[in-house]
């Protein structure tokens, strides 16, 4: 992570509070060690550029919890000064620490966006441009990469998403279940935990689908397991298609949430639909005008 800031002082405070347990890796051209000495060393130079408001350039490093682990202070320096030259910051004023109070080791670095020269460092894409110099050093190093993080969990969920499919489909096909509840509660057999998404306004937004370990939103499964998706495949009662349709809620695991104006619109599509194919089954025929 790579942003320009102007509350110096106060974040290098933040970063450096004494529960959080930080070390100093690294140094350059700055004599202090506490947050106040540093911010006005930095604030020396930056005097000499009086248009740059956010003036500070702060990174964050994070190696993966792995790879962390194997780190000492002596290779986060080396990731450190990678980054700095990667990034044509070497010659800039730069203070770095380690934070080792959670699982997760990751680098606080913090550099003075001007030069000594009084020449601002140009900050446009920089949180992009930082993620790249990561990705670099951490190629250099041996050391996993963002991308490989990325395409580990997708080759972990894949499995999981094809299971989860084929139980969804499963479920629809064999069960034909009435409602929402009716679906929730037979995917809990598989077994399957169907996690309605409510946000602060009791709206219903969708569902996620705990399996396996994995948490995932059904859009993330499939196209087809999108809460509209699923409600166009339920068999709602005349009184929830009543209410979603003049009042937008609907009765979801013994509570009333609201729903949205395209979910209702979508519950009582799929029931005209069926009325339709009732009656052409009948034999009786429908004319509809366009």
């Amino acid at each position: 992570m790579g942003k320009s800031i102007s509350h110096t002082s106060a974040s290098m405070a933040y970063g450096l509070r004494k529960e959080k347990k930080p070390e100093i890796i690294h140094s350059q051209y700055v004599a202090g060690d506490t947050p106040r000495q540093i911010a006005q060393e930095f604030k020396t130079i930056q005097q000499q550029n009086h248009k740059c408001q956010k003036n500070t350039l702060s990174f964050v490093l994070s190696p993966t919890i792995e790879d962390g682990k194997k780190l000492d202070n002596k290779k986060l320096k080396e990731i450190t000064e990678r980054f700095l030259k990667e990034m044509k910051l070497r010659e800039n004023q730069a203070v770095a620490f380690v934070h080792r109070n959670r699982e997760h080791a990751h680098i606080h670095l913090y550099v003075n966006r001007i030069n000594f020269q009084g020449q601002a460092y140009k900050d446009s894409f920089i949180g992009k441009r930082s993620q790249q110099v990561a990705e670099r050093v951490a190629k250099q190093m041996g050391l996993t990469t963002v991308r490989e993080v990325q395409q580990q969990k997708l080759d972990k969920t894949k499995e999981v998403r094809m299971i989860l499919k084929r139980i969804h489909d499963r479920v629809i096909d064999e069960v034909r279940p009435k409602n929402f509840d009716h679906y929730i509660k037979t995917m809990e057999a598989y077994p399957v935990k169907v996690i309605p998404s409510i946000n602060k306004q009791n709206r219903l937004q969708g569902f996620r689908f705990e399996f396996a370990g994995q948490n995932l939103k059904g859009s993330e499964v499939h196209r087809s397991m999108s809460m509209g998706r699923i409600a166009e495949q339920m068999g709602f009662d005349k009184n929830t298609i009543q209410r979603a349709k003049t009042e937008n809620v609907m009765k979801l695991l013994g509570k009333t949430v609201n729903v949205t104006p395209n979910l209702a619109a979508k519950i009582a599509t799929k029931v005209l639909k069926q009325v339709i194919k009732r009656t052409i089954d009948k034999g009786m025929g429908i004319g509809i005008e366009i």
